[in-house]
């Protein structure tokens, strides 16, 4: 244990991420494979944004929210997959009182995920309940307002509580019991009574999950009851087609978060809670860009013609 480092003002200097504690042949294989799944869920992310970027026939607001999504997940795994690398082989393991506040700010991002599955599925609500009037209500510029709001309510849903961590006082051990600075392992070593930020903090994150979490689950009610009604075979195979992969992504994103903030249990053992909130961290934003790369035929067409474009257009410079 490290005595509790304090600047010339008298605040918080840094904090120790205590991370995986194990020999150090175990944390160099944890390396591997986290540096692999960290790089192919950025390829994978990158992929999707560089297929709507490239192809106009993507340039509508269902891929441009897509596109807005897979950025807003290389952001969200960046904010902390970097830190627990460099972790993992390093020896301080150290992280400064800004950069624990700034990585549990983008980390509680969950807001801006939420928002955007939110929209996602009233396109495809759009897109399937009142399709004739889809092109006129869902235009261009509605889907910018919504871009902006998902970005900004993301950004400003937690502020409040950010700032009031940002007033508690730490004294004792600086050591965070976890490999990320997270809500509860950061409270456990304030110096004061905190039970009014982990309320708040519990009421602002549940107050987002439910409400989006409701939200898609109505829209997507509404979806089934008009596909279920579909006279064609081919129209409701193309239906739920188109509705597959963005399902699959938000059992997965809703169905760990709340294990991981919302359960009896999500503030106690410690190895647990830290196996929970990897796979909310690394393992479904690895799966997320696989679900739509593989499940979508126009990704899946965009990214060849960019490769055959791009191979093409090198052979011809080379010539």
């Amino acid at each position: 244990m490290r005595a509790l480092e304090t600047n010339n003002s008298g605040s918080v200097g840094e904090f120790i991420l205590l991370g995986f504690p194990c020999c150090w042949e175990i944390r160099i294989f944890l390396f591997i494979i986290f540096s692999l799944v960290y790089l192919l869920t950025l390829i994978g992310n990158t992929s999707i944004i560089c297929a709507v970027w490239s192809s106009w026939k993507l340039h509508t607001p269902m891929y441009i929210l897509l596109a807005n999504f897979s950025f807003l997940e290389i952001c969200y795994v960046s904010s902390d997959v970097p830190q627990m690398l460099a972790n993992l082989i390093s020896q301080t393991k150290s992280i400064s009182y800004a950069g624990c506040l700034l990585q549990f700010y983008f980390f509680s991002m969950s807001a801006a995920e939420g928002l955007f599955l939110s929209v996602m599925s009233f396109d495809r609500f759009l897109a399937i309940y009142i399709p004739l009037h889809y092109p006129t209500i869902m235009s261009n510029h509605l889907c910018v307002r919504l871009v902006i709001f998902c970005w900004l309510g993301g950004f400003l849903w937690l502020l409040t509580p950010v700032i009031l961590i940002s007033q508690v006082p730490f004294c004792g051990s600086n050591t965070i019991d976890h490999f990320l600075c997270d809500l509860a392992p950061l409270l456990a070593l304030s110096c004061a009574p905190v039970s009014g930020i982990t309320l708040t903090f519990g009421v602002i994150s549940s107050l987002i999950i439910f409400l989006t979490f409701l939200y898609i689950l109505g829209t997507y009610f509404c979806v089934l009851s008009t596909v279920l009604h579909m006279p064609s075979d081919l129209g409701r195979h193309k239906a739920f087609s188109t509705c597959a992969s963005h399902l699959s992504v938000v059992s997965l994103f809703y169905g760990s978060v709340m294990v991981m903030y919302v359960s009896p249990g999500s503030g106690c053992y410690h190895g647990m809670q830290k196996f929970v909130t990897l796979f909310y961290a690394l393992a479904t934003l690895f799966f997320n860009p696989i679900i739509y790369n593989f499940r979508n035929k126009d990704i899946k067409e965009a990214l060849k013609n960019l490769i055959l474009g791009t191979r093409i257009l090198g052979i011809e410079e080379f010539v």
